[in-house]
């Protein structure tokens, strides 16, 4: 949808004011519900927001200064970005923005981009590889300056996207949790977008008119098997709709007495449950 006149926040003004203010209230209403139900953010949290430039951060970020301003809890916010050094990638867009706005941010720069490229041979898919190296700069930045909890853009079809992608190829139910501790025990990762759906943010950065930036690491490489399950939820909720959100409640609804995982259910000792 495209608008061209805005205020000075990027809003769109005039007669599509009214289908943008009901856009944003729903992504405002489901994030904070999504912070509420797993408790992401305390009061005196000190969160570091994770902005690549894409629609996803750009969107948390909004959300999260929004909410900040009449959230029971006070609570800090920074934008946080990692250069990696990739070609081309324009270094003024995102602290032009963040200037702009008046938001506290910080650029990490690290060369993750010729890692990437040494390791993995050419045409392979890099975003695993590439993905562990960012989360381990971004750990350390956070331990570093303080940051009580990490703020990623994930949002509900990233969540379904992984659960189908590692109970297909990887023979598990595991998807991303909304609030999640990392194997060290030192970070507290929170996804407030959580409840959202690709499609609402996609609309939102759009009427907002964020400078978007592309993730050119890999080019025009796909993540075939991710495409595949997002084509497949998409195909899915065009035949059923509502269907990817009863699937999404399922991940909070689980019943492990009726699975079959013996870590979970103390199945070989059943016997001694039983009254008749």
């Amino acid at each position: 949808m495209a608008v061209t006149a805005r205020d000075p926040a990027g809003r769109p003004t005039g007669r599509r004011r009214y289908e943008f203010n009901k856009l944003q209230k729903r992504l405002r209403r489901q994030v904070g519900q999504a912070i509420a139900d797993y408790g992401m953010i305390q009061d005196g949290d000190k969160v570091m927001v994770c902005v690549s430039g894409g629609k996803d951060s750009f969107t948390l970020l909004e959300i999260l200064l929004g909410l900040q301003k009449t959230a029971p809890v006070s609570f800090e916010l920074a934008a946080v970005n990692l250069d990696q050094k990739q070609p081309g990638f324009p270094r003024h867009v995102l602290p032009r923005y963040f200037k702009r706005r008046g938001i506290p941010f910080h650029v990490i720069e690290r060369d993750t981009y010729s890692v990437v490229k040494e390791i993995i041979p050419e045409g392979k898919t890099t975003c695993s590889l590439c993905s562990r190296l960012r989360r381990g700069v971004l750990y350390g930045f956070a331990e570093q300056h303080g940051f009580s909890k990490i703020a990623l853009g994930h949002h509900r079809d990233d969540i379904l996207e992984t659960f189908f992608l590692n109970l297909f190829h990887a023979g598990r139910l595991k998807a991303m949790p909304p609030k999640l501790l990392s194997d060290d025990k030192k970070h507290i990762v929170i996804r407030p977008l959580a409840y959202c759906r690709e499609e609402d943010i996609a609309r939102y950065a759009e009427q907002m008119d964020f400078p978007i930036i592309p993730c050119n690491l890999c080019g025009s490489q796909d993540n075939l098997q991710r495409q595949a399950m997002k084509a497949m939820l998409q195909a899915w909720e065009k035949r059923h709709p509502g269907r990817t959100e009863t699937i999404f409640r399922a991940l909070g609804n689980v019943s492990p007495s009726q699975l079959a995982d013996g870590d979970l259910f103390d199945f070989v000792n059943l016997e001694s449950l039983r009254t008749g």
